[in-house]
Order: structure tokens, then sequence, then C-alpha cells
């Protein structure tokens, strides 16, 4: 994998799989189809080479043998706030797979499963995300509001947002394309689940009880400021403007 002063222009993967056909599958699939791949065996190891090794996604199988894996996603996803996290699991059942994405997965794959569609599922999400992903920006500024997606935090003038997951989730993307229009589909896909089918109106309550929370922390800032504007794009999406609100 990277290290953070030679970042390799290969997407770099994180493989923590226990079992060795599986693993040794995956590290020379990947490895011949241009990834850069790390294979890990416990949870333990793998972690400590998300840490040092900044890869671009890491495969996670649940059933390992040191470490229950939804707690490793978490624990990821704590740590590495913008690296795409596919967990890989034999487990079918609806709440296994509900518990992995609430733990901060970005996808899923049931085993056994092919080698094309994982490179498919892969092409999909890399492809959303922005040009020079390896060493983007993490912290974006907007006016007087910053948001520093490595440390998950928010600031409007000198007060610190208190924002759930999504709705800062729902901020990065936005904050990620000031200026430009973004589709209620990809705020779906890139804060929910590129799979989602259900109703689009958590979008609608997200969006905008994090109006209020940067109005209030706009109001609550010495001197008071004025949070950026979130425009509706009706029949569209949304647009966070340089403007104020």
């Amino acid at each position: 994998m990277r290290t953070p002063q030679d970042r390799s222009p290969a997407p770099a993967l994180l493989v923590i799989e226990d079992d060795d056909t599986i693993g040794r599958h995956l590290d020379t699939g990947l490895r011949s189809h241009g990834y850069s791949t790390t294979w890990c065996r416990t949870g333990s190891e793998g972690l400590a080479a998300a840490d040092t090794g900044l890869p671009d996604v890491v495969l996670l199988d649940l059933g390992l043998p040191d470490a229950d894996g939804i707690d490793l996603a978490r624990e990821l996803r704590s740590r590495h706030p913008d690296m795409l996290l596919v967990i890989l699991t034999a487990r079918t059942d609806e709440i296994d797979v509900i518990a992995g994405l609430d733990a901060g997965a970005d996808d899923y794959l049931v085993k056994p499963f092919t080698l094309s569609v994982l490179l498919a599922r892969l092409r999909a999400h890399l492809r959303r995300l922005p040009a020079g992903h390896g060493g983007r920006e993490t912290a974006y500024r907007v006016g007087d509001l910053t948001v520093d997606t490595r440390a998950r935090t928010c600031l409007l003038g000198d007060v610190e947002v208190p924002l759930r997951p999504k709705e800062f989730d729902l901020l990065a993307v936005l904050a990620r394309h000031v200026g430009a229009a973004v589709s209620r589909e990809d705020l779906m896909a890139q804060v929910w689940d590129e799979n989602w089918f259900g109703p689009t109106k958590t979008l609608d309550v997200t969006l905008a009880s994090l109006r209020r929370r940067l109005q209030q922390a706009g109001l609550d800032s010495r001197p008071p400021v004025d949070a950026p504007s979130i425009t509706t794009l009706r029949g569209y999406g949304y647009r966070l403007d340089e403007d104020r609100g």
C-alpha cells in the first residue's frame, strides 16, 4: 500500500480475510487487474495496516478469528472516514447486512461471489470519488464554514457544530462539490447506500436538521456569522453556495 510520502496512482486495497483460499484468490486477482493489494489474516493486523498504509478501499471479512467484524468495521470507519469499506460475509440474514452498513460499510458482498462482480462494484465506487482521490483534500472551507473529513469536525466561526453522522456526511459531500448541483440520487448513494430503494424523504429530513444546526451555530459564534446557504433545486437536488444564507 501507499505511504504518506509515496502515493501510488493505482487504487490501494487492504484485504482483511482469514480464509487462505479466498484471501489468495482476492490478492492475486486484484493485483492482476492493476490494484495495489495488501492481505492481512487477522483484525489486529488489518487495523494496523489501515493506519499505516492509507488504503483507498478495505475489503473486510466479518468472520475473523480475533475480532468481531462489525466492531472492526466501526473502528475502521471512525479512524478513516474517507476510506471505502466493503464487507465480505457469508451471513445472509438482513439484520447482519443492516448491522454492517450501520457500522459504516459502504457496500457488502455475500459469499460466494465472483471476482468480476467485486471488480464491477469497486469500479462503481471509485468512479464517484474526486479526481486524485489518494491525495485529495480532507478539509473544505466555505466562507466561515470549515468541514474536516479526516477529523470529522465542522466549525462555523468559532463554534464546533454538533452534527449527527449522516448530517456530517451530507455536508461533507456538498462541501466537496461547493457551487455545484448534486442530485438527490448521488446524495443518497454517497451518504446512505448506492442500492437504496426506500423513500428519499430521509434526505429532506436530514437536510432540514443540518440547516437548523448550522443556523444555530452561526448565532452562537462570537461574533455571529452566517452559514453558507444550501439551495434546494426542485426536482433535482441541492447545492452548497459560497454566499451566505
